[in-house]
């Protein structure tokens, strides 16, 4: 068939559509694949809700219980670290009954071991041995400060007028406890429904004021401090001068011109100090004390530990779901039909397969990035962040012989529990800044100077920003003084204008 169109009364025709066959490559990830990557990326937490949700779906799987001393498989396998030498302990492949009563004819890929049948984890308790106190596990969320403030109402002999003020009172107060609106717009906002006064709100506004914390309800931080020093008893030393250098003083205080303050209030150097000691026991934040903080609590993916001078990197056994083929359903598949019981059967066997070669390749990916770290890192779990060497992906990349993808799955939300502390993976890694003998410094290592240099400082004559540069190049490393801000801001360390205090 032929397609025709005049254009300047000239015939012509179009291509006639036809069946090529053409050869070509390209990448296709396979379910398999997939399913291994998902898995990588996923943190302690969440692996255990998709191992939970596998179990679930999954007729072929069963969790371990017991001690689970039977189900040790690779995934709990120790690397030791010693001097630049990384060995593996060889242990012996442990066997299983349910392998036996598989058969060979299985449509499964023929390079899988039949090892990973046996589970994943090592030997963690089981749950139920658990001697934890569940209340002491399981707590609800804290009281927050609007709840812990209406409680104080209602235990307080309000009439129903002053109990609407307070309730309205209490609703403009920010969570760090101070008064957000002004008396004057809470009364505008009540007159509409109560017959009130200013005076009114004003009173009931001073006895929220003194709630549990003392000095919530504080329109600003000097009349929040005063409320506090109104708890005192009128006998401790250098209230008198810690009230007068609050109420008319609080800016230069603030600015830390303390030979203006020793001026103006007539006090030595040593006497404006106890004063201030006086301030600085107070709260300037009140509603801080009542936000409710829910703990996070962080399991950590691998343990290092050093044990007769060589370091050890083994998998947490608690942190490793342990999981196994339940041999009940498996021994099922005996028959060589092809009926649909059958059939259900082996695919179910080959999807908990799958699952369970993936976990086994994810803890062997966990265990072969975290002994590069710790490899890599021997100076800081010796020494401390001042030893932290310079470390990018790359590095590790090609140590490991994996792709940099790779290793940014395997050290985004995963932990190390170290003799120092427990530490994400990423926390290793820091770019580097070169030093006077040609050598790198690592940005880590820069900061943990940083901060050691502002813990010796002068109180009364701080460290600039400048002088740190100096004293860090003196050491043989260049660093700009933008960079020491950067890394000073980061650490939450105020300049050095605002850290300058009576010696």
């Amino acid at each position: 068939m032929q397609f025709w169109v005049r254009s300047d009364d000239q015939p012509k025709t179009f291509m006639k559509p036809s069946i090529q066959l053409r050869l070509g490559q390209h990448l296709t990830m396979t379910p398999q694949l997939q399913q291994a990557i998902r898995l990588l990326q996923l943190s302690t937490i969440e692996l255990q809700l998709e191992v939970q949700q596998a179990l679930d779906s999954n007729l072929m799987l069963e969790a371990v219980e017991g001690d689970g001393t039977e189900e040790t498989t690779e995934g709990a396998e120790e690397t030791r670290v010693n001097g630049t030498d990384v060995e593996s302990e060889d242990k012996p492949e442990p066997t299983s009954a349910s392998t036996e009563n598989i058969p060979d004819e299985l449509p499964v890929d023929s390079a899988w071991d039949d090892i990973y049948d046996a589970g994943i984890g090592g030997s963690a308790p089981a749950p139920d041995s658990d001697n934890r106190d569940y209340f002491e596990t399981h707590n609800a969320g804290g009281e927050t400060l609007h709840e812990h403030l209406l409680w104080q109402v209602g235990l307080t002999p309000f009439s129903e007028t002053d109990q609407a003020i307070a309730t309205t009172i209490i609703d403009s107060i920010s969570d760090d406890g101070y008064l957000t609106a002004s008396v004057e717009d809470i009364h505008q906002g009540l007159a509409e429904e109560l017959d009130v006064e200013p005076d009114e709100v004003e009173a009931v506004l001073h006895r929220i004021q003194h709630f549990d914390p003392v000095g919530v309800g504080a329109r600003d931080p000097g009349e929040c401090l005063q409320i506090q020093l109104q708890q005192f008893e009128p006998s401790t030393p250098w209230l008198q001068q810690a009230r007068t250098l609050v109420n008319e003083y609080l800016d230069v205080l603030a600015a830390r011109d303390y030979n203006q303050l020793m001026r103006r209030l007539k006090l030595t150097e040593a006497e404006l100090q106890q004063v201030i000691v006086l301030i600085q026991s107070l709260n300037p934040r009140p509603g801080s004390q009542i936000a409710p903080s829910t703990a996070q609590y962080v399991i950590p993916d691998v343990i290092v530990s050093k044990r007769n001078g060589t370091w050890r990197v083994e998998l947490n056994p608690e942190a490793a779901p342990r999981v196994r083929i339940n041999t009940k359903y498996a021994d099922l598949i005996r028959r060589a039909d092809s009926s649909d019981d059958n059939t259900y059967l082996k695919n179910h066997l080959q999807e908990a397969r799958w699952f369970l070669k993936s976990l086994q390749s994810r803890n062997e990916t966990l265990l072969k990035v975290a002994t590069c770290i710790v490899e890599q890192q021997r100076g800081f779990l010796e020494y401390g962040d001042e030893a932290m060497k310079p470390l990018v992906l790359r590095d590790v990349a090609e140590s490991v012989g994996m792709h940099e993808s790779t290793i940014s799955r395997v050290t985004t939300q995963k932990y190390m529990y170290t003799p120092r502390g427990i530490y994400e993976f990423k926390y290793f890694f820091s770019s580097h800044v070169g030093t006077a003998d040609g050598g790198e410094c690592s940005a880590t290592a820069i900061r943990a100077m940083i901060k050691k240099l502002v813990a010796s400082e002068t109180p009364a004559k701080p460290l600039s920003d400048s002088k740190i540069a100096q004293l860090l190049a003196d050491e043989g490393i260049k660093v700009a003084r933008r960079t020491i801000a950067k890394y000073r801001e980061a650490m939450a360390i105020p300049p050095s204008n605002e850290r300058k205090r009576l010696a």
